[in-house]
């Protein structure tokens, strides 16, 4: 019974702040896009040459961003140059080792380069990143499969 109580008022008091939030006019202005987001955004894109010219910005300004370093892997993949996206991920991992899209992306430079066996040690290491499973987990164990059936 107590229970049920608490969970009345707790949804009752976040019905209300939804409800106030919707109606509330917004007096914050909208933040211009980083070059992180334009970087991101030139990816998606298939620009991966203005990709990587945004991103270096990003990391020449804060080392660290694991993020950053795994977009700029994956740009650096995505144009062949496949030593500089080896580089690039290694740097995220490096600052961030269950880092998810830099572990599925070197898996999937690994199959590229027909390195089979250190695709699926990333495998594996994004099995223990992933609790309930991701979907970078799935996308490089399809990959891995995908290798191997035409290998046969």
């Amino acid at each position: 019974m107590i229970m049920r109580s608490v969970l009345a008022i707790v949804l009752s008091v976040s019905m209300a702040s939804a409800v106030l939030a919707a109606g509330s006019p917004s007096t914050s202005t909208p933040r211009p896009p980083t070059e992180y987001d334009l970087g991101v955004k030139a990816v998606k894109a298939g620009d991966y040459a203005r990709a990587f010219s945004l991103l270096q910005k990003v990391v020449v300004a804060n080392p660290r961003d694991a993020n950053a370093w795994n977009f700029i892997g994956f740009s650096h993949r995505k144009l062949n140059r496949f030593d500089q996206a080896l580089a690039a991920y290694k740097k995220a991992l490096a600052i961030e080792p269950n880092h998810r899209g830099a572990n599925e992306y070197l898996g999937e430079l690994y199959l590229q380069t027909g390195n089979l066996q250190k695709a699926k040690e990333r495998l594996k290491i994004l099995n223990s990143a992933c609790f309930f499973g991701c979907e970078e987990y799935d996308d490089l164990k399809a990959a891995i499969a995908s290798y191997e059936s035409r290998r046969k």
